[in-house]
C-alpha cells in the first residue's frame, strides 16, 4: 500500500548544510528528524567499503594537495565514461583516512564549504554505528538507504561486491531485518546477488531519466534495455517480481519534457498497482537542481519556488523523498 507521507530520506546526510558523507554531515539529518539517511558506497584497495558519492575522489577530498598521492592520478572508464582523477581502489584505508573532506559545490553552497579540511572520510561501518546510535539517543528508528556504486566495475577488477557488503552488514547487525536496512543500486544484478546471501531489507531499482544499466550493457551490449522501456507495463511487471521497489529520478516523477512540467507522471500509480514501493531523487531547492518553470531568478544558488516542484512529487503519491536539506524535506512533506 502507498504510504499516507513519503519517508523522508537524508541524502547523503545533510548534504546541503555539511559536506556530503562525513560525520557532521549524518548526524545533522539525524538531528534534523529524517526517517533515514543514504550512504554511496565504494571500496578502498583492501577492500574496505567507504561512503563516497563516487570512486573518484578529487571533488569530495583533498587529495590534490597530497604530494605524496599526486603520481596515483589516472585515468580510467568508469561505466563507459573516462574519468580522470584519484580513485578509491587505487589506496589502502589507511591511506584514504589522511585525506579530508571537502564540499562538492562550493559555488551552489558555501555554508557547506566553510566545513572543508575538518572532517576526514567514513567506512560504511562507521555510518552503520552512528545511525544506530542516534535512533536510540531519540528513542526512534532511523533507517539506512544503502547505495551499492559501480558494482559492475568493481566486479570487473575483482572485488565481491555483494560478499563484501553482506559480510560488512552482518558484522554491523544490519543484516537480519530488526534495524531498517534498504538496499538500492542503478544495476539490479548486484541486487540479487545481496538478497541471495540471506541479507534481510528492502531492495529497490534506481532508474535514471536517461541511459541504459550499466549491469546490462556489459552482458548484453546494445542490446540491452533501456531505463525508460523498463518503465513500460511490461517492465514494471517483470521488476515486481524482482525488487521490492523503484527509485525515479525526479524528471521521471515531474514528467518533465523540453523544459516543461506537465502532470505528475502515472508510472508512480502503475507500479503502485504491482506493488512496488516508488521513491523520487533529489529534491533540492536550489535554482540549479529546480525544474525550469520553478526557477526565480538567474542567481543558481539562491532558492526558487521549491515547494511548488516538491508539491508535486507530492502529488503524485511516492513513498519517499531524498532531500538535501533535511529540515525542509521534514518540515514540507509531514504537512
Amino acid at each position: 500500500m502507498p504510504r499516507r507521507r513519503p519517508l523522508v530520506i537524508g541524502h547523503r546526510g545533510a548534504p546541503g548544510y555539511r559536506p556530503e558523507h562525513t560525520r557532521s554531515s549524518y548526524e545533522l539529518a539525524a538531528e534534523l528528524g529524517v526517517d533515514a539517511v543514504e550512504p554511496d558506497v565504494v571500496f578502498t584497495q583492501d577492500a574496505v567499503a567507504v561512503v563516497r558519492h563516487e570512486n573518484e575522489i578529487s571533488g569530495t577530498t583533498d587529495v590534490a594537495d597530497h604530494p605524496e598521492f599526486a603520481d596515483r592520478r589516472t585515468t580510467k572508464s568508469i561505466d563507459g565514461a573516462d574519468l580522470t582523477g584519484w580513485f578509491t581502489e587505487d589506496f589502502t584505508w589507511d591511506e584514504l583516512s589522511t585525506l579530508r573532506a571537502r564540499e562538492r559545490l562550493p559555488q551552489l553552497r558555501p555554508r557547506s564549504a566553510s566545513f572543508d579540511g575538518t572532517q576526514p572520510i567514513l567506512r560504511l561501518a562507521e555510518v552503520l554505528d552512528l545511525v544506530r546510535r542516534a535512533g536510540l539517543d531519540q528513542g526512534r528508528e532511523i533507517g539506512v538507504v544503502l547505495e551499492i556504486k559501480h558494482a559492475t566495475y568493481f566486479a570487473g577488477i575483482g572485488y565481491d561486491v555483494a560478499a563484501l557488503l553482506a559480510a560488512e552488514l552482518a558484522r554491523a547487525g544490519w543484516d537480519a531485518g530488526q534495524l531498517p536496512l534498504t538496499v538500492e543500486s542503478f544495476e539490479q544484478s548486484v541486487l540479487a546477488d545481496l538478497r541471495s546471501r540471506g541479507i534481510r531489507g528492502r531492495y529497490v531499482y534506481l532508474l535514471e531519466s536517461t541511459g541504459r544499466p550499466f549491469d546490462l550493457v556489459a552482458s548484453l551490449g546494445r542490446k540491452a534495455p533501456t531505463y525508460a522501456s523498463q518503465l513500460t507495463d511490461a517492465g514494471l511487471d517483470r521488476l515486481a517480481a524482482q525488487v521490492d521497489g523503484i527509485s525515479l529520478d525526479k524528471r521521471i516523477v515531474l514528467n518533465e519534457r523540453g523544459g516543461r512540467v506537465h502532470a505528475p507522471s502515472a508510472v508512480v500509480a502503475r507500479a503502485h498497482e504491482r506493488g512496488l514501493a516508488v521513491y523520487a531523487w533529489t529534491c533540492r531547492p536550489e535554482n540549479a537542481f529546480l525544474a525550469r518553470p520553478f526557477r526565480r531568478g538567474r542567481d543558481k544558488a539562491a532558492h526558487g519556488d521549491w515547494e511548488g516542484e516538491w508539491q508535486m512529487i507530492a502529488d503524485a503519491g511516492v513513498d519517499g523523498v531524498f532531500v538535501d536539506q533535511p529540515d525542509l524535506g521534514v518540515e514540507f512533506f509531514r504537512r
